[in-house]
């Protein structure tokens, strides 16, 4: 049911803890890439990981003024860019 996984290109599950990122895609379903949209994660975005919970849980993310919890499959589906400037 997955797709593959993106390779070399970082994604926003591996994005060090608050360290700033921009947003090239989001190889997802058409139905995931629609939510991630809508919760403003789509390509050009400024993105930020602000926590990780414990035992591969979910991610806390900001993404512009607004932040959000995301399963950790889903963040590995966001192909970022790392940033050395804050968001």
């Amino acid at each position: 049911m997955g797709l593959p996984p993106l390779g070399p290109v970082p994604t926003l599950a591996e994005l060090a803890v608050g360290r700033p990122g921009t947003i090239l895609s989001v190889a997802a379903a058409a139905g995931l890439t629609q939510r991630l949209s809508a919760l403003g994660l789509s390509p050009g975005r400024n993105v930020q990981v602000l926590r990780r919970a414990w035992w591969s849980g979910p991610l806390h993310v900001r993404v512009g003024m607004t932040e959000l919890m995301l399963r950790r499959s889903d963040a590995a589906r966001i192909a970022i860019e790392p940033c050395e400037s804050g968001v």
